[in-house]
């Protein structure tokens, strides 16, 4: 369960409004077959994705050309020849139940011959509920609990869109020694990262002395994706105009000495440094911090905040940690 988690939260902030999920195979044997995590809103669930990579590992060689996660669920259905039969799913949170943008996963664990599933949260959400219910039934052995608490924790972002309130992440980039200005910080796999969440947040709240220094686009365009609604929190209103991130077409940009217009849209993301940290402190649930591996020339951060770790995540040449603030 906890290999399940890490793979999650390597999606945290790509899902929303749909939970991010994590999901194992094991063969009857015991052995790996695949971990995987959510997709993108209307793409796979985490465990159509981790089937889907436990028949690739299994020799089949069709499944990676389908297209959408209705085809690969049909797919599976027909053609899944029991070659999973008497395996085990480890699961974040209860399959679902019900056919939204995505077929029902509890189907296909119940028709691919799954013997147990192992679940860390209930579902929250009375509709697609009744996954393990129905499994049960199935005569799937059911284990609930496991890693109960990281795993409701994981559910946050889902849970504050559940409840119609905003959810707020607070994005910092250092290097190795503390620099948070003078230019890149972080790998591009690492920007790439911000970009995707960018592309899946509706509102980005930044500094105005970093809108004047830095002259960012503020886009998602390493991924091909939306440029959000940008706050700029500023007592000065006058800017230079020909900064990118005010000709980017269709996107609405607020300057405003506070932070209320948040109120307005559900999930955002802060980017800056301490002056903006102290300031939007009771609105941030989460804090995504991006370390690199490198050292700089330039201004460095005192944080004056204490912080719990909630996940950390390792890629090529970056570490990023998620936090909640205490």
């Amino acid at each position: 369960m906890s290999l399940a988690l890490k793979e999650a939260w390597k999606r945290q902030g790509l899902t929303y409004p749909n939970p991010v999920v994590g999901a194992l195979i094991l063969d009857k044997h015991g052995k790996i077959l695949s971990i995987a995590a959510t997709q993108a809103a209307g793409k796979e669930h985490a465990e159509l994705k981790a089937i889907e990579e436990a028949l690739i590992t299994l020799g089949d060689t069709h499944i990676s050309s389908l297209q959408t996660a209705s085809q690969k669920h049909a797919y599976i259905l027909s053609y899944h020849d029991r070659q999973l039969k008497d395996a085990s799913i480890y699961v974040t949170l209860e399959p679902c139940t019900h056919h939204g943008k995505t077929p029902p996963c509890s189907l296909l664990i119940k028709n691919c011959g799954f013997k147990t599933l192992i679940c860390g949260s209930i579902d929250p959400n009375q509709e697609a509920s009744g996954g393990i219910i129905q499994l049960e039934k199935a005569g799937v052995t059911v284990i609930t609990d496991i890693l109960k608490a990281d795993c409701d924790t994981l559910m946050t972002p889902f849970k504050a869109w559940q409840e119609n309130r905003p959810f707020v992440f607070f994005k910092l980039a250092l290097s190795a020694n503390g620099v948070y200005d003078g230019g890149t910080i972080t790998s591009l796999e690492s920007r790439t990262l911000v970009h995707a969440m960018r592309d899946n947040i509706d509102f980005l709240v930044i500094g105005g002395e970093t809108v004047r220094s830095d002259r960012p686009t503020l886009d998602s365009r390493l991924v091909g994706g939306k440029a959000p609604d940008v706050l700029i929190i500023s007592r000065h209103k006058e800017f230079d105009r020909s900064i990118p991130l005010f000709s980017v077409a269709g996107r609405k940009v607020f300057i405003e000495e506070n932070f209320d217009r948040i109120k307005n849209y559900r999930f955002i993301m802060i980017e800056g440094t301490q002056s903006l940290m102290k300031l939007s402190d009771s609105l941030v649930d989460w804090y995504c911090i991006f370390n690199s591996s490198s050292y700089k020339k330039g201004k460095t951060i005192q944080i004056d905040k204490n912080f719990t770790p909630l996940q950390c995540i390792q890629n090529k040449h970056n570490t990023i940690t998620w936090y909640k603030g205490i």
